[in-house]
Order: structure tokens, then sequence, then C-alpha cells
């Protein structure tokens, strides 16, 4: 299965509508990265919201996918992030310090404009 990626201006946005297992992340990451390097994006919101709970690997693809879109210069915000996402992610030592968060997918394009400073 894989997750939709859609764009709007210079955004690329996600929302993940269903629990992953392994192979989605795996494609989810190539996908996002190909669409990031084709369109030049220079930002993405993930959100989160439908998902519900998260394993070691999938938490580790997602710290690892807002590392490399940093790096291909996207700024990543998370929205939605459920209460046991993120004591999951705590447990497993992810720590996105310096990832924006916003509680919806309308908050998070605000506050990627604001992070962009467009």
């Amino acid at each position: 299965m894989r997750i939709p990626i859609l764009k709007l201006h210079n955004y690329l946005l996600i929302s993940i509508q269903t629990e992953i297992d392994d192979q989605t992340a795996i494609q989810f990451q190539e996908d996002l990265l190909d669409k990031i390097h084709k369109s030049g994006a220079s930002g993405v919101v993930i959100d989160l919201t439908s998902v519900d709970i998260i394993d070691s690997f999938i938490a580790k693809v997602l710290g690892d996918v807002v590392s490399m879109s940093d790096l291909m210069g996207a700024k990543v915000v998370l929205t939605g992030i459920q209460p046991a996402v993120a004591m999951t992610l705590i447990d497993l030592g992810i720590h996105l310090q310096n990832v924006p968060t916003a509680l919806d997918l309308e908050q998070g394009l605000i506050k990627l404009h604001q992070e962009l400073g467009v």
C-alpha cells in the first residue's frame, strides 16, 4: 500500500490514514524523498492523526524521514501525534527536538509557513 503525497504550492502534504507496516514505511520514505527531489518542495506536513500505535521500526523510519527531508532542504512539520505515539517515540529514544509539531493539518500548514519565514 502506498501513502498518498499531495503537492500544494511549494509544500507536500501527507495524511497517513492507516496503520503502517514495515514495507509501507520503506516505500513511503522512498516516495517522499523522490517527490521532494522532483518537486523542489521546501516544506512537508506529515499528519499522523489516524496513527494510534507505532512500533520501533516505524518510529525509526519516521525519524529518518525527518532527517533526510531536512538534508534535502525541506522542513518537516508533524501534526496530530496521538499520546501513545508520543510516548512510544520517547520510550524508544527518538527525540524529534527540532521538529515543529502542530495539533492538526491546518495548524501544521500555518506552522510550516512560519518556520520557512514566508
